[in-house]
């Protein structure tokens, strides 16, 4: 089943291997596309879809101080030789669209406050251009502040099919801006987007109305991390969270579901793939920790339809193809996930080249 086609949207994907999109930071503080990450991604075409990483829709929203953009003509240009190199190897490619909100430290953004859905700060300290800083505390977003951002998605999403791509992947995981609003221990507003799960997802769903608008609904997937503890998150209710955005999702009619199933700090814990499979209509896509036997197995028992691979698609360029033969994994080197330059990026060699 890993090998099969599959339907997302408008498009049919050669296999169910999917790239997860991983923050590698090789763009630079111009936040600037690049050759390196054309080859980086041209590489690894032989999965299904690659989904990007996380790219800012907005200027000064940056957490990671070198990821890439998509807010302006020189980043559009500059995405066009990547997707035009993944194409050229007959691969297709999501752009992830993404928006920091209170991860944004201000020394990674001209000194730009951050903002979030309240103003409570992620626990700890971060590494930002001007050295390790405690987390800076957001400006809680003013209502009438929401339907600019909202609109950032939007444009974000036309710029990414200007550039080429095949479609984005709303991110709304891993504590970052959507995130912020759905989960209760960063949300604490009072007004129409806090409270209920209906007001907490409201953001969500209206980025996911403007994205849609912007470019058809069958060019659009979202990732969510319900039980995710990553940048201080939490829920009260994680399963109800799940349970209710796995029903409402069908509103949309997106090509997929991304869901994290883990927590990478189990703090958290429950089977939100489960709710999400039993409620959720259309193609549902499983993360973190899968390997390809599971993966094969929780496809042919109907609990997902396709898997998205992280770090053994980072150290593996030609995974598909080492999945088919049973071969060996090269290991991923944790210490050049987010160092400049080609070395743990671009030469992971292949089953020929090892």
């Amino acid at each position: 089943m890993l090998f099969s086609p599959i339907k997302i949207g408008s498009l049919t994907l050669n296999n169910r291997i999917l790239m997860a999109p991983l923050t590698r930071t090789r763009a630079g503080v111009e936040h600037m596309p690049n050759a390196l990450m054309a080859e980086y991604y041209s590489q690894r075409a032989s999965a299904g879809l690659i989904i990007t990483e996380c790219t800012m829709v907005a200027e000064n929203t940056s957490a990671f101080a070198s990821e890439p953009g998509i807010y302006s003509a020189e980043q559009i240009s500059a995405w066009k030789h990547i997707t035009e190199a993944v194409h050229a190897k007959g691969g297709k490619i999501f752009m992830q669209i993404w928006h920091a909100g209170r991860a944004a430290h201000p020394a990674n953004n001209n000194d730009t406050e951050n903002v979030a859905p309240s103003a409570l700060a992620i626990e700890g300290e971060v590494h930002t251009l001007k050295g390790k800083l405690a987390n800076a505390t957001p400006r809680a977003l003013h209502i009438d502040e929401i339907p600019a951002i909202v609109q950032a998605y939007a444009q974000g999403a036309k710029n990414a099919i200007a550039a080429g791509f095949d479609g984005v992947e709303v991110h709304a995981a891993n504590g970052y801006l959507i995130d912020q609003f759905l989960r209760d221990s960063a949300n604490k507003r009072t007004d129409a987007y806090g409270g209920s799960i209906e007001n907490r997802a409201r953001f969500l769903c209206e980025v996911l109305t403007a994205v849609c608008n912007a470019i058809g609904s069958d060019r659009v997937g979202v990732r969510l991390s319900p039980i995710n503890s990553y940048n201080s998150m939490k829920d009260s209710d994680p399963i109800g969270l799940i349970s209710y955005l796995s029903k409402r999702l069908n509103d949309f009619n997106l090509a997929y579901l991304h869901l994290m199933r883990a927590d990478f700090f189990q703090a958290q814990t429950g089977d939100v793939m489960s709710v999400a499979r039993d409620n959720y209509q259309g193609v549902l896509i499983g993360n973190m920790g899968y390997n390809a036997d599971e993966a094969e197995k929780a496809i042919q028992e109907g609990k997902l339809d396709a898997v998205a691979f992280g770090t053994s698609f980072l150290a593996n360029p030609d995974l598909p193809a080492r999945f088919k033969a049973g071969a060996s994994l090269n290991v991923p080197d944790q210490s050049t996930f987010y160092t400049p330059g080609a070395k743990g990026y671009t030469d992971y060699p292949t089953m020929e080249q090892a």
